[in-house]
């Protein structure tokens, strides 16, 4: 196949990073987090290495139904040589510019390896971005690996014996079935591949694990010690609704896993296909919640655009944790940058949505504007229309910081459900809309 254009984006802190996307088609996109530290962008889609494809995947075929991008992180394959921090922390940052220079506002994921917790933590706190999730002979916790004998056995040689290493990891990756010694030389240095493995412990999403809302893939291989069947049918049980699948060994396992990835992929299209259940120009009712942060220009510049990335994308998902909780669903289509759509069934969960919102706030630096309305709304292409959505966000903008402002629609649906006092605000009139519309603070418990 023809080699993709390698391309290069820059991290928060000035890294480096080489990504490339190959292939296209109208399935959904698929990105595929490398096996660190053994990644090469080349020599994967070279296909010179069918136990280091990128992420154990043969990108050419899988690329013939859907986009698909990759990427070596910081220390590999083309990627900056020259880094100090290899932290959790600090793959993170190149997984999120990666995703950013890409654009995709939804699209599969896929993890192998020590890559598992950061895509892990992506998954849980991103489920608008993510529409499924592939954790591929990997794991939550990496420090669970450094209990294993093999893994410990492996790093005593990799600290005496750069060569022998090499060796092992080729017996362990592909079976000892294929020679690819001075391929995984390429990859990286022994200075930082050491640097990786004593980085790599402290690598841990386990509180992120459960929260994954995403469909879940956790393959494993029956020739790989680690992460066991054990280990990988524990760190299933935790996510909801998960598969989990074990492959044979050796290369035919290798071509086993990637069909069992094509076919739950194809899955994936299959539902997004479907159409929506309310996508006509009728629409349906429900109870609209908007979110937006207070003053985020003077906070960014406050703050440093990475702090208040990193502060805003933490609230963003516990806005949407809390809205799932309160039996709301934040729209995955509308992505507002620094705010939250949501709609719900009703007024009273619409409210304790509300409430539950403002209390995350409460908890940060970052304040938010809440406003509610509800009336009809058009669903189409995970996303909602319609003037009642257009009203709802100007609510939403003559809230102060720290208030919860509802239209009167709301409060006539919830004066006698949702267990608050409502403070009358008045007639407001608002852009775009004809009539001027009554508003009121919800004041708290009645």
């Amino acid at each position: 196949m023809v080699e993709p254009e390698v391309r290069y984006c820059i991290t928060e802190d000035g890294v480096s990073i080489a990504y490339a996307v190959i292939g296209g088609g109208l399935h959904t996109p698929l990105l595929i987090g490398p096996s660190a530290p053994f990644s090469h962008i080349r020599g994967a889609v070279r296909g010179a290495m069918p136990g280091f494809q990128v992420g154990g995947l043969p990108l050419g075929a899988i690329s013939k139904s859907r986009p698909v991008a990759t990427f070596d992180f910081r220390g590999c394959g083309l990627s900056d040589r020259k880094v100090d921090d290899l932290s959790m922390e600090a793959l993170e940052r190149d997984l999120y510019a990666v995703i950013e220079r890409l654009g995709w506002e939804r699209f599969a994921l896929h993890g192998m390896g020590m890559t598992g917790p950061i895509v892990i933590k992506y998954a849980a706190e991103h489920p608008e971005r993510v529409s499924s999730l592939v954790l591929r002979e990997t794991y939550a916790r990496a420090a669970e690996m450094g209990r294993i004998p093999r893994m410990r056995a492996l790093g005593a040689v990799l600290r005496e014996d750069w060569e022998s290493y090499l060796i092992l990891m080729e017996h362990t990756m592909a079976g000892g079935e294929v020679t690819t010694k001075g391929i995984l030389a390429e990859m990286s240095t022994p200075e930082l591949i050491r640097a990786f493995a004593a980085a790599t412990p402290t690598y841990n999403a386990t509180a992120f694990v459960s929260r994954i809302a995403a469909r879940t893939l956790v393959l494993g291989r029956d020739d790989m010690p680690v992460p066991s069947g054990d280990m990988l049918r524990q760190l299933g049980a935790r996510i909801r609704d998960a598969r989990v699948v074990m492959a044979k060994g050796g290369l035919e396992g290798i071509q086993e896993s990637f069909e069992i990835i094509e076919a739950f992929l194809a899955e994936d299209d299959a539902q997004q296909r479907q159409p929506a259940p309310s996508s006509s120009a009728d629409g349906a009712s429900a109870v609209i919640l908007f979110t937006d942060i207070v003053d985020s220009t003077a906070l960014t510049e406050r703050l440093g655009d990475g702090r208040f990335r990193e502060m805003s994308r933490a609230l963003d998902a516990g806005l949407r944790a809390a809205i799932r909780e309160a039996g709301g669903e934040a729209i995955a289509g509308k992505l507002l940058g620094d705010g939250v759509l949501a709609t719900f069934p009703s007024a009273a969960q619409a409210i304790d949505g509300a409430r539950r919102c403002l209390a995350l706030s409460a908890a940060s630096e970052l304040g938010l504007h809440i406003g509610l309305h509800a009336g009809d709304v058009i669903r189409e292409d995970n996303n909602v229309y319609g003037g009642a959505v257009n009203i709802a966000s100007r609510v939403c903008g003559l809230s102060a910081p720290g208030e919860i402002l509802v239209s009167d629609v709301v409060r006539g649906m919830a004066r006698t459900s949702a267990g608050v006092e409502f403070e009358d605000r008045g007639e407001q009139e608002m852009k775009g809309v004809s009539e001027a519309v009554r508003v009121y603070a919800v004041l708290g418990r009645a």
